[in-house]
């Protein structure tokens, strides 16, 4: 089960080892992701069929499905996981709806107006996780507001199942979003794909989605070798419980086993006000796993986990800033005295009643959210992730003279008399 440290027995250095995460030291990971991305920009489609034969074992014709084919595996799921999908795509949507908002004029001196406007990004790319688990969800994260905020083309790329298509799931969310055409590639390929183009995969000028470290360390890697931006370091997925003597072990238990059963590098963080309620969870958390059909991938993440002792909620609080998980749980009745000191998290649940799979699926947040700890730096996604905001001014004859000596001087001391120039000749 979760192994046990007590935060004050730890010394700075044991904490940053254990906040430390999905770390590439040997750099074999960006090796073979560099191959990967190699193969892609000589070969193109080619090397997507052969990718897709090496790791989704399947030999792909051709690299798409169209609208009729979308079609008809959209059909072969039940009315009742339509209506939950729909339910799902309507909350994303009123959540994400009200981001975009325009921003006012703004008079900086007599004469001088600035404002700014906001376009969509014109080109995107979803990347839609495969593996062992099909994630319907994480299309509706990414293409709801991506949808919102009017980008011109939307491509989508996940990983062909054994039949060489997409599951029904997957096809519904491309029905409720108006997407037509879906991209069989998966893994590092599918990103290097996006970001140069192939004959059948359109360049894109941003990459948005989760993925295992391949992924994530190939979206790194596009950004620093093109000019394609990402959403964010997005890898596997995990989760940070503060627990107190309020909180029921059974929850917790579950919302550990939740975030651990994503895969084997996920990781479940249970931070406690003391031993007996670690005691307690454990005790829960073998309940739990025995009756799991993913029991042997969460028993992998759990085994990558680990229990915190601390003293009380302040000391468990600075605990998670310096982790700065991308799932934060509060099950404490003290929740709402908590939230103020919350400075590092990707997305936050409140209270015992708040599980993180409501997020997950259909709260309306969205749950493309930054992992490793660059939620001390990034935010999760949304409709801002697809707009640029492009700042403009306009300057009347009264304006020039009320900032023109201001641009003069300040011209001058950097000593770019050209610059000095176009006002003064404006004068």
């Amino acid at each position: 089960m979760l192994k046990h440290y007590q935060l004050n027995a730890l010394s700075d250095a044991d904490i940053n080892q254990l906040i430390s995460r999905n770390t590439d030291a040997t750099h074999a990971i960006q090796d073979a992701v560099l191959q990967i991305i190699d193969e892609v920009r000589q070969d193109g489609d080619a090397s997507l069929k052969s990718f897709a034969a090496k790791f989704d074992k399947v030999a792909l014709e051709k690299l798409y499905l169209d609208k009729e084919e979308i079609e008809e595996l959209a059909m072969t799921i039940t009315r009742d996981q339509q209506r939950a999908l729909e339910i799902a795509f309507q909350n994303i949507h009123k959540f994400h709806s009200t981001q975009l908002r325009r921003e006012r004029t703004v008079e900086t001196m007599p004469g001088v107006k600035c404002w700014r406007e906001v376009r969509p990004i014109e080109k995107v790319g979803l990347y839609i996780p495969g593996g062992s688990a099909v994630l319907p969800s994480t299309l509706l994260m990414l293409g709801v507001p991506a949808r919102i905020a009017g980008c011109k083309e939307i491509v989508v790329c996940s990983p062909p199942q054994q039949s060489g298509k997409i599951n029904g799931f997957v096809a519904y969310c491309l029905q409720l979003l108006k997407i037509e055409r879906i991209y069989l590639a998966g893994g590092a390929q599918a990103i290097a794909a996006m970001a140069f183009g192939t004959a059948s995969v359109p360049k894109v000028d941003k990459i948005f989605g989760p993925g295992n470290q391949f992924v994530t360390k190939a979206k790194s890697v596009i950004q620093g070798m093109t000019n394609v931006s990402i959403d964010m370091p997005a890898g596997p997925s995990e989760v940070l419980v503060i627990a107190d003597e309020t909180a029921n072990p059974a929850f917790v238990a579950a919302d550990l086993l939740a975030q651990a059963e994503h895969g084997p590098d996920s990781q479940a963080v249970l931070v406690a006000t003391s031993a007996t309620i670690i005691e307690a969870v454990n005790g829960k958390l073998e309940e739990q796993l025995a009756i799991l059909p993913r029991a042997e991938i969460a028993k992998m993440a759990i085994a990558n986990s680990y229990a915190i002792q601390v003293a009380d909620l302040q000391e468990a609080m600075r605990f998670s800033n310096s982790y700065a998980p991308e799932h934060l749980i509060l099950e404490t009745d003290q929740w709402e005295n908590l939230t103020r000191h919350i400075s590092n998290a990707g997305s936050v649940f409140l209270g015992h009643l708040t599980p993180e799979s409501a997020g997950d699926y259909a709260s309306g947040t969205n749950h493309t959210l930054p992992t490793s700890g660059y939620a001390r730096s990034y935010s999760g996604v949304s409709v801002d992730s697809f707009v640029k905001k492009i700042t403009f001014q306009h300057i009347s004859a009264e304006g020039l003279q009320q900032i023109g000596s201001t641009v003069e001087i300040l011209a001058e001391l950097e000593g770019l008399h050209a610059h000095k120039n176009a006002v003064t000749i404006r004068k």
